[in-house]
């Protein structure tokens, strides 16, 4: 065969297998159907004012003191409350606060809730954490709740991944060791992120919401989304955000600045306190005292204790 011809032989092939491959890798066109709803896409990103960076990236915390009256077994039983708010860096993998600065990471408003009171000759610790990022209207990235008495401690965490994964440990035998998912919906822990960050966001209406964990631990509920109807109501100064859970018998209400930054002014809970036939309706409250705006993992000298007075702890 002449050179040539070969030559042209070769070519042909060569295109021919070129063609070949690009038509194998050719991604799918996608048709109008094909494209997908916003009922599937993630809320848009919000976008931060100046008054909201300047009092949150201050590089300080707000720690605000609270007297509570808390309903325990069928009794009133004098306590405090703080609230501690601050934003942080976060890991969205491994849902922990990032060491070091990074593109990666995502800005949250955590809240740190704890709360003290006695029950008699033993007293009850308290704390529940809930990690909500500033910038969309999506769900907390994380929420977790330790409780420590005399009895025992128990301890819940549910981590916002492709559903809430829920992991839960207590010294209850009917407890005991839990792991499982929820579908996702509102959580009543990121109600107190939302109330700071954007009020008018707050969902309203006839709703499924996963109620706190410190509700559900301490009365011994089934933790799932139950039916509740939640509304927003104001008067001159505040705000208050309500939330009635008709199967438990429950009902929240949170009252806040109606001005920005919607410091949360106090909060009533009214359930069945106690267990049994014994179990009565009882609100417990929690009426605001102090507020700093401090860096306070910087104030771990004995010589920063008078900062509790200055918060009537």
């Amino acid at each position: 065969m002449k050179t040539w011809l070969k030559f042209e032989l070769y070519t042909l092939l060569f295109f021919s297998l070129i063609c070949i491959l690009e038509s194998c890798n050719e991604k799918p066109k996608v048709t109008e159907e094909q494209v997908p709803t916003t009922k599937n896409e993630k809320p848009a990103k919000k976008n931060l004012n100046a008054e909201f960076k300047e009092y949150w990236y201050a590089g300080d915390a707000e720690i605000s003191s609270y007297s509570l009256q808390q309903a325990r077994y069928g009794e009133t039983r004098d306590g405090k409350a703080v609230l501690i708010y601050v934003t942080e860096p976060f890991l969205l993998d491994k849902q922990v606060k990032a060491d070091q600065q990074n593109p990666s990471n995502i800005s949250v408003l955590k809240l740190n809730t704890t709360k003290n009171y006695l029950t008699g000759i033993y007293p009850y610790y308290i704390m529940s954490s809930s990690f909500y990022p500033v910038f969309n209207n999506d769900h907390a990235i994380k929420i977790s709740f330790s409780s420590q008495e005399w009895c025992g401690q128990v301890y819940a965490q549910i981590n916002n991944r492709d559903a809430f994964e829920v992991m839960s440990h207590s010294y209850f035998e009917k407890e005991a060791d839990q792991s499982f998912n929820l579908e996702k919906t509102v959580l009543e822990n990121e109600i107190w992120n939302k109330i700071r960050i954007a009020p008018e966001d707050l969902p309203q209406g006839e709703l499924q919401i996963i109620p706190s964990l410190e509700y559900i631990r301490l009365s011994h509920k089934e933790l799932k989304a139950y039916a509740a109807t939640a509304s927003l109501s104001e008067d001159t100064e505040t705000r208050t955000y309500s939330i009635n859970y008709p199967e438990l018998e429950r009902t929240l209400e949170i009252t806040f600045e109606k001005n920005f930054p919607y410091s949360i002014q106090g909060w009533t809970e009214t359930s069945k306190s106690g267990f049994g036939p014994n179990a009565k309706q009882m609100t417990s409250t929690a009426t605001k005292m102090e507020t700093l705006k401090t860096p306070y993992w910087q104030q771990n000298g004995n010589k920063d204790l008078s900062l509790r007075d200055s918060l009537g702890l």
